[in-house]
């Protein structure tokens, strides 16, 4: 398995990354907007050109981001996640379904329109996971 931090900027995001880009000397490798998504998951309007996911790397820095949802202010509870990307769906379910024991399920674990399965789910410490699998 392999452990990312998840950043959410509320609406800083692209800001926030061309900074870092510049602190660190790394690039944003991958960057989907909120406009991707299928018409169903785009939301709020005035969010199309948001980032709805990006993949910084700096070296051995890695790190993974979005603007997250509008509305959602920017007060420390649910700025940071942390993302699991097993190797199959099997493992997938299972740590999901070990995370959400004593939890709160927030987005089940399901197929994804980007491919492959995700779930989100708060764990019983107060910890919000984000867990992938592949098929």
């Amino acid at each position: 398995m392999q452990l990312e931090p998840y950043i959410f900027f509320h609406g800083t995001c692209e800001e926030a990354l061309n900074f870092y880009s510049a602190c660190f000397g790394g690039e944003v490798v991958q960057l989907s907007r909120m406009s991707d998504a299928p018409p169903e998951h785009q939301g709020d309007a005035a969010w199309s050109n948001k980032v709805m996911h990006a993949t910084f790397v700096a070296g051995d820095l890695k790190f993974m981001a979005s603007d997250g949802r509008p509305g959602t202010p920017p007060d420390g509870e649910d700025d940071i996640a942390l993302s699991i990307a097993t190797k199959d769906v099997a493992e997938g379910e299972r740590v999901f379904k070990a995370l959400a024991q004593g939890g709160t399920v927030e987005m089940p674990f399901e197929k994804a329109f980007w491919g492959g399965r995700f779930g989100q789910v708060v764990d019983k410490f107060g910890i919000q996971w984000m867990v992938s699998a592949h098929e």
